[in-house]
């Protein structure tokens, strides 16, 4: 990364080499991204494009959001392509955030039979 795009984002985690990921999902997120494409459902350059109007629709974000931008572009994409239904993935969210109030601190977060079975409703 050079130095403007540095400061373009000083918000965003880095060390030494680069960007880095501050929490566990954010790394998730961008491996979700990196086999969708794999897989074919959308292009680099659909990608690009939706990432692109997420960060343009927060233009006070200095990097400190940007996976929650990544997320979103993801969920466009998805609901677009008809991978998932924006009822199914609000339901997702609600099973996660369910399970994660009802997980003790320290513990891995986990949807049970019964949350991923309702998600799918």
């Amino acid at each position: 990364m050079t130095l403007p795009e540095a400061l373009a984002l000083p918000g965003l985690p880095r060390d030494a080499d680069g960007p880095v990921f501050a929490e566990p999902w954010q790394a998730q997120a961008f491996a979700l991204a990196v086999q969708l494409n794999a897989d074919g459902a959308f292009t680099w350059t659909e990608w690009a494009a939706a990432l692109s109007r997420e960060l343009a629709g927060d233009p006070t974000d200095d990097g400190a959001r940007y996976y929650h931008h990544w997320v979103a572009a993801l969920e466009v994409l998805t609901t677009n392509r008809g991978l998932a239904g924006s009822a199914e993935l609000a339901a997702r969210k609600d099973a996660w955030a369910d399970a994660y109030r009802h997980t003790p601190h320290g513990s891995p977060v986990e949807l049970s039979a019964g949350q991923r079975a309702a998600a799918r409703r």
